[in-house]
């Protein structure tokens, strides 16, 4: 159980397809772990790290805050996707003012793609079986 006030952190949930990330800020010296592991581990693209950790670096917070992350479902794009609009609210959450910047780099807009479903008598969601004339 954490007591002190230093060690309390502000939650942020963010999702993206089937993705969904648990995200844990507090004032520190930053870390950034994902599912136990070190970011660079998780994610070995450098694209990814880079989606993950953007609100971090709109407001210049790279090595203010310590970020813990539970993320599940989906892949490692959809993730990385999902850490940045937790992130970006629990930012927001700790601090109000960061609204704006966060409004203006888009990362508190969900993105609601999502995979098409199949169709019966069709080969895949929209495609159709191949036709012979004759």
């Amino acid at each position: 159980m954490v007591t002190a006030t230093a060690n309390k952190y502000t939650w942020g949930t963010g999702r993206r397809k089937s993705a969904t990330a648990r995200v844990r800020v507090r004032p520190g010296t930053g870390t950034f772990r994902v599912n136990e592991r070190e970011l660079d581990v998780y994610f070995p693209d450098v694209e990814m790290r880079n989606a993950a950790t953007a609100p971090l670096r709109a407001i210049e917070g790279l090595t203010k805050y310590d970020v813990l992350v539970s993320s599940l479902g989906g892949g490692l794009n959809g993730q990385a996707s999902a850490i940045t609009m937790g992130l970006a609210r629990a930012l927001m959450t700790l601090d109000a003012t960061l609204e704006a910047a966060m409004r203006e780099h888009g990362f508190l807009t969900r993105d609601s793609r999502m995979k098409e479903r199949k169709k019966y008598g069709k080969a895949g969601a929209r495609r159709s079986f191949q036709f012979s004339k004759r």
